[in-house]
């Protein structure tokens, strides 16, 4: 069982939030496919924007977040397909082949020549729309609701600042992609994000630790 990557809670945003790297704006992409209408879409964008989504935790293959609306509090859980054994492998020697590469992914990067050879060797690293499976306790009739897309969108803005962390979603944690690597190439960061301003550390905590919750149930839902 990998480890779980905790973040903070999302501070109100008036203006939209740009998307700047390649595997963000592909992720984007197969979000913007899931809504079932642009209305959907431009309400799970601002619900994003709003502050009202509680911590995100990412772990291999499952990720899950509190949504907090005027209805009450939803818990939104999603789950994407991770990468097997040999794929991680792939991985592995394509970005063992280079430093650059290596010092890239530390710094939150994930150059594109890496996709393009991960993608030769059959490894593909940005989810489609049709791998991502999302439930939410609001009981919506379609299968992504609102709120379910905020939680995307978060997602999708996490990934995009650091690509380790969608390399964590697909089940290919830094640290062994990199195990090949010298140890002072493997400086480790935070995996929990620093209070935003005016958030006190008791909100990062209860965030967190309703997201936590939120992970345990889908886990036993997924094993049943």
């Amino acid at each position: 069982m990998s480890s779980a990557l905790t973040f903070a809670r999302e501070p109100h945003r008036r203006g939209m939030v740009r998307v700047e790297s390649w595997w963000g704006r592909a992720f984007l992409r197969a979000i913007e496919e899931l809504a079932y209408d642009d209305n959907q879409l431009s309400g799970a964008r601002s619900l994003a924007r709003s502050g009202r989504i509680g911590g995100l935790v990412v772990e291999s293959g499952r990720f899950a977040a509190a949504v907090d609306d005027e209805r009450g509090l939803w818990t939104v859980t999603g789950a994407v397909p991770v990468l097997d054994g040999d794929s991680i492998a792939a991985l592995s020697e394509v970005l063992g082949a280079s430093v650059s590469r290596a010092e890239a992914l530390l710094a939150g990067e994930l150059p594109l020549d890496v996709a393009e050879h991960a993608e030769e060797a059959g490894v593909e690293l940005v989810p489609y729309g049709g791998e991502l499976a999302v439930t939410c306790t609001c009981g919506h009739w379609h299968p992504f609701c609102g709120h379910s897309l905020a939680v995307l969108h978060q997602l999708c803005w996490t990934v995009d600042r650091d690509a380790s962390v969608l390399l964590h979603l697909r089940g290919a944690e830094r640290d062994e992609l990199l195990s090949g690597l010298p140890m002072s190439m493997r400086q480790d960061r935070p995996a929990i994000d620093v209070a935003k301003p005016g958030e006190s550390t008791r909100d990062q905590v209860d965030d967190v630790e309703i997201a936590l919750d939120a992970v345990l149930r889908a886990r036993h839902l997924l094993e049943e």
